[in-house]
């Protein structure tokens, strides 16, 4: 989801930042394919769960644009097993991942973006950040309290004229989703009023409109992307 949204947004016109932990081979690739349809972008690494990393980046790469306009925070884990054999770090390890790294990209974006008055962020939760699902207490969670936690900091930006946004995709069609059995698959389908798996471009369009001057009056809103299956 994270490399289409890359894509859609550079196909829009905006240089994007690539972000990665540890391995540089995909976001080079990604950067190299961007590049090569027109686009504008650069690759950076950091750490999204540590705060003096994912400060520094933003910063960095404010000082080399001239500004930070807009954020999408994606980065995000899962650590699926029943409540009754969680856990307490394989609760909080999730939270840090999902919750915690959104919540420092959001605090230093609304600092770089007040300097200049403008500025949007999309935050990536989940359909089952809204609806919850058995053996994901974390993950539902994580992605339950990034929705809110976003209504908040589009109260606190609002004067400043920044807004925070989240989406919430369903059954997005990935590599993952590849690796199911056409039975499973299916049955998932099933379940979607639409009968379709939602596709990764599907959601980075959902970002780009959030994004774009279209959505400068929307706030604090929660984008579902899930063909109907939570309304």
């Amino acid at each position: 989801i994270g490399a289409q949204i890359a894509r859609t947004l550079a196909g829009y016109g905006l240089k994007v930042w690539i972000n990665y932990r540890s391995a540089p081979e995909p976001a080079d690739a990604l950067l190299e394919e961007i590049r090569a349809n027109g686009g504008e972008g650069a690759v950076i690494k950091f750490d999204a769960t540590n705060e003096a990393e994912f400060s520094e980046a933003l910063s960095l790469i404010a000082q080399s644009d001239g500004e930070l306009s807009y954020l999408v925070n994606n980065a995000g884990v899962t650590n699926d097993k029943l409540a009754l054999r969680m856990k307490l770090e394989d609760f909080t390890g999730v939270i840090e991942a999902n919750l915690s790294s959104a919540f420092i990209g959001c605090r230093e974006a609304l600092k770089l973006m007040s300097k200049k008055r403008f500025g949007a962020v999309v935050n990536i939760a989940s359909i089952v950040g809204e609806m919850g699902n058995a053996g994901q207490v974390n993950y539902s969670a994580s992605k339950g309290g990034m929705i809110a936690m976003s209504k908040s900091f589009a109260k606190e930006g609002a004067a400043r004229g920044i807004r925070f946004n989240c989406i919430t995709p369903g059954f997005i069609a990935t590599d993952m989703t590849d690796a199911l059995s056409d039975d499973v698959k299916a049955s998932y389908e099933a379940s979607i009023p639409l009968k379709r798996m939602g596709s990764t471009s599907d959601v980075a369009e959902g970002v780009a409109f959030l994004l774009s001057d279209g959505a400068g009056y929307i706030t604090g809103e929660t984008l579902k992307i899930n063909g109907g299956l939570y309304m």
